[in-house]
């Protein structure tokens, strides 16, 4: 039987191939090579500056991309990386041979948390350029991700005081153990107690750092990483990852790691999104678990309309009947009165009172009661309470009524959330295996592995929207620019009227080379119509239009 045969492995070849023509022209690596070189890496705060003793370090740009190239083809790990930079062709083309060692491979993403979030900033504005995102529709939600500490190397009070009490019964016995026996088994006896000595020792040395960070809980293994709640009762040490998705075509734009869960969240990644987009005229999706008074609160005092799911009410805080519930008692607000479903008026003192909710936040609310109460038909149908119906009021009663108005009106678009906002998610984690932090101890580092995951991700999504040739050209125009010899130090401070969503490092210096630009939206040549240094004052008044 016939089989294909490979060529030999000795022979040679008369007409050598080039390492640049052995990658195909339409190779995703020549547009991670172009997205890179557009780039002002210095500008972004990647260190560019070395001494010129020893050996000489490998410049970001090259690292960069090895990072950029790993995670669109699921590689995390610094040796995996360094591995590749030896065998894979792709990453020969685009390191030019380079080889760096796993740890200068590591130590890069470790110590640029920050300039890393600003490359993720720029694919963002490249997806503005094109139009991809409509920033008028985005969700919010929050994903778990694995850090690198074991349940067992957290600790909270509770779980210290049951090691130190099991610790302290053990030590009993043993005592009453050595003071009945002088035989052969005391020295067995004694080093059994030195031991659990030493473990209350170090139980007693968790319980002093504890206590010292001010935090309910503390992970050894991974000091800033907390056991987080995923679902129902089932936990696990983790870092929370927040996230604000555009619904035009599912690209994230802000992404946010921390360590608390959802209830705070909200507010601070509205703000966010509002100094991204640059307007407040959108709508924010959420789910029930963002449902809280003061996010509620902030996202709508910045002109931001509020769709968060609204969670169900306790049957321990319902009404005997249904009819009787908090929601069926009509507020007026400028007689700041309730009007029960019997028609009688609910009065307040005007007092407000402290509640501390189970997350440990301190709300104000007021009482609203009647005396009708008490000789009311319905009294055993609206409450089960021996002094009458209770009306509590919060401090945010309005914003949660107004959120309440905006489900009732626009549920058809929150029942768009989970399509917008899962998209990445179920890439990221699902396709990609990007279920857990890669890296450890610290916050910072853990929002590194988390950047180059949506940086990966948004390249993707944006090639596979605009097509991989006219995301090229653009990115060629942009290097185009940034290898010209004008002198960009008279420019430095010349883009005071340009808004911040446009002032990222690579889109600022655009802008203040290009006054006036036409760039053909089929073909993409650019043609620049003048290159003057000019005042912050023109740069606001002269449009300047990139497309």
């Amino acid at each position: 039987m016939k089989f294909i045969q490979g060529q030999s492995r000795d022979q040679i070849n008369l007409f050598p191939v080039s390492l640049d023509r052995s990658i195909d022209p339409d190779n995703e690596v020549r547009i991670i090579d172009l997205f890179v070189e557009s780039l002002s890496i210095k500008d972004y705060g990647f260190r560019t500056d070395f001494t010129e003793n020893g050996r000489p370090a490998y410049h970001p740009t090259d690292l960069l991309k090895l990072f950029i190239y790993g995670y669109l083809n699921k590689l995390r790990s610094s040796r995996d990386l360094e591995k590749e930079c030896g065998r894979n062709i792709e990453v020969m083309w685009l390191l030019k041979c380079l080889k760096p060692d796993h740890n200068t491979i590591s130590n890069f993403r470790r110590d640029n948390p920050k300039a890393i979030k600003k490359v993720f900033r720029t694919t963002v504005q490249i997806a503005r350029h094109f139009d991809l995102i409509g920033g008028k529709l985005i969700a919010g939600d929050s994903t778990k991700l694995r850090a690198h500490n074991s349940k067992k190397n957290n600790y909270n009070q509770a779980k210290i005081d049951r090691h130190v009490s099991y610790i302290d019964n053990k030590l009993e016995e043993y005592t009453k153990a050595l003071a009945e026996n002088d035989g052969d088994n005391r020295h067995q006896i004694e080093d059994e107690i030195n031991k659990q000595q030493e473990r209350k020792d170090n139980y007693k040395n968790i319980e002093k750092q504890l206590k010292e960070s001010g935090e309910n809980q503390i992970s050894i293994s991974d000091p800033d990483s907390r056991q987080l709640m995923l679902r129902n009762n089932i936990t696990e040490v983790a870092y929370n990852v927040q996230t604000t998705v555009d619904a035009k075509h599912n690209i994230p734009i802000d992404y946010k790691v921390t360590n608390q869960n959802d209830s705070k969240a909200m507010g601070n990644m509205v703000q966010r999104a509002k100094s991204i987009l640059g307007t407040n005229e959108f709508t924010v999706l959420y789910d029930k678990g963002f449902h809280t008074g003061s996010e509620l609160k902030t996202a709508q005092e910045l002109g931001v309309e509020t769709i968060v799911a609204i969670p169900g009410v306790p049957s321990t805080s319902q009404a005997p009947n249904h009819d009787y519930n908090y929601e069926h008692f009509i507020y007026d607000k400028e007689a700041d009165i309730h009007t029960c479903p019997q028609g009688q008026i609910l009065t307040t003192n005007g007092s407000w009172y402290k509640e501390k909710t189970s997350s440990g936040n301190i709300i104000l609310f007021r009482q609203y009661k009647t005396r009708a109460c008490k000789s009311c038909q319905a009294r055993s149908q609206c409450t089960r309470s021996r002094n009458g119906r209770v009306i509590n009021r919060n401090e945010y009663a309005e914003y949660y009524e107004r959120n309440h108005i905006n489900i009732l009106e626009k549920e058809h678009l929150y029942k768009r959330r989970q399509a917008i906002v899962e998209h990445p998610y179920g890439t990221l984690k699902r396709q990609w295996g990007f279920s857990y932090i890669l890296t450890k101890t610290g916050i910072g580092r853990a929002s590194s592995d988390t950047g180059f995951m949506f940086i990966a991700y948004n390249l993707r999504r944006i090639g596979n929207i605009l097509t991989r040739d006219r995301l090229k050209e653009y990115l060629r125009i942009l290097v185009s620019y940034f290898s010209s010899k004008i002198d960009l130090s008279v420019l430095k401070n010349s883009h005071s009227g340009i808004p911040f969503y446009q002032r990222s490092l690579w889109s600022r210096k655009f802008h203040e080379l290009l006054i006036q630009a036409s760039i053909n939206e089929k073909s993409l040549s650019c043609k620049v119509i003048r290159q003057t240094p000019v005042s912050g004052k023109q740069l606001k008044n002269e449009k300047t239009r990139i497309q």
